[in-house]
């Protein structure tokens, strides 16, 4: 087994960055979901809500700061943030800095009602959750319940041809396979056999050692298309019918780092428990 790639999300909710090298901090990946977009009360902004956020693309510049670029959007440069520390609705953190006004308004546009854009300064102030297997010194930042997902590409594969034997039941027309970005990994591996992630509990991925801290549930967010924005029934559907239990439809797994250090592309996966 190998690692086949891995992507950063500059920005929670919006499009993600394949890169070749990351530096895996405690909290998750270097320069993945640092900063947020929320509404005027501080709640986080949903996917499956404003699916537009998908359109915004994200990088990281050597300031800390951000470029922002979405579609019949100016681009955006937004310098670090050092506005006031606001109440934020997100488990386990009780608030963020306020990125520069124009990033409010840039994200008012896109979304089309009042947003701001907040940072999380210190990610060692946000505990991984306990309701979601985090143990006592885990953090993470604005990434939700785990500082890391991973998923496979032979279960989506196996996913895929399940989509396509539906489709043929249905007779509706062959779908196209889908994108793996509707599941929004940190980490995706090749050569393990389909959903045997299921049943691991610790991982070594290059130097570095993960502990698994749950199975990942998904949600309505996984049925619009990342790149068209489109909505669909899958994979939801599929998953539905061979992956649920629990009153839940599950892939991937969510990962806490055991230590600090580089991963790269091609690092061998190691399952140790």
């Amino acid at each position: 087994m190998e690692l086949a790639e891995i992507r950063k999300y500059p920005v929670k909710a919006v499009s993600g960055v394949i890169v070749n090298t990351a530096i895996v901090e405690r909290w998750g990946l270097a320069g993945d979901r640092r900063w947020a977009v929320v509404n005027e009360q501080g709640d986080p902004f949903w996917l499956g809500e404003h699916p537009r956020l998908l359109s915004v693309a994200a990088s990281v510049t050597e300031e800390d700061g951000l470029l922002l670029d979405a579609p019949e959007l100016p681009q955006m440069k937004v310098p670090p943030a050092t506005g006031e520390n606001v109440p934020v609705g997100f488990q386990e953190l009780d608030t963020a800095t306020l990125a520069h006004p124009d990033a409010h308004a840039w994200f008012t546009r896109l979304v089309g009602e009042p947003a701001r854009l907040v940072w999380l300064d210190d990610p060692g102030r946000r505990a991984v959750p306990p309701s979601h297997g985090g143990l006592p010194g885990e953090i993470v930042g604005f990434a939700g319940d785990a500082p890391l997902l991973l998923t496979s590409r032979s279960s989506l594969r196996r996913l895929d041809d399940w989509v396509l034997e539906g489709a043929m039941e249905r007779q509706d027309d062959p779908p196209a396979p889908l994108d793996m970005g509707r599941f929004r990994p940190n980490l995706v591996i090749d050569g393990a056999p389909p959903y045997a992630e299921d049943d691991w509990r610790e991982i070594r991925i290059g130097p570095l050692d993960f502990r698994v801290s749950e199975r990942c549930d998904r949600c309505a967010a996984t049925t619009y298309d990342p790149v068209t924005l489109e909505k669909g029934k899958e994979p939801l559907r599929t998953l539905a019918r061979h992956r649920r239990w629990d009153g839940k439809t599950w892939f991937g797994i969510r990962l806490v780092p055991r230590s600090r250090g580089e991963l790269r592309l091609g690092d061998p996966v190691t399952v140790l428990a």
